[in-house]
């Protein structure tokens, strides 16, 4: 059974960067298109990016977009978001997750499509 591991996160200033990754466990990885996800206090679950099982396609939130970067190692079983320009609304504990399609879909951004869940991560962006 897929096992979803993560890493990163941390206390970081406006304008920084950081690099969460979200490590897989199991054979099915390898067909599992792989989202993030944020949840701040008292605000739904909202969905951040997704990339598609061989790493060839990727979606954003526009939140995101153009500040945050999806890749996967699949040779590393892992995933990574690079966050730049990071913003105080960032905020937020950060979750991977799994979904048995190849592909992200168009349904990308509903956590419901997801089957496996990390553990979260908090992410704070304070001065």
């Amino acid at each position: 059974q897929l096992h979803l591991v993560q890493s990163g996160g941390g206390l970081v200033h406006p304008g920084g960067s950081l690099r969460l990754s979200c490590a897989g466990s199991d054979i099915t990885w390898y067909s599992d298109s792989i989202g993030w996800f944020r949840q701040a206090p008292g605000r739904e679950r909202e969905g951040v990016s997704c990339i598609s099982a061989n790493g060839e396609t990727t979606e954003y939130s526009q939140s995101v977009e153009g500040r945050f970067t999806i890749s996967r190692d699949n040779a590393g079983n892992t995933v990574y978001l690079e966050m730049t320009n990071l913003r105080s609304e960032d905020t937020a504990i950060y979750y991977c997750a799994a979904q048995s399609f190849v592909l992200c879909g168009v349904n990308w951004d509903e956590s419901r499509e997801y089957d496996v869940w990390g553990q979260g991560t908090p992410v704070t962006v304070s001065s």
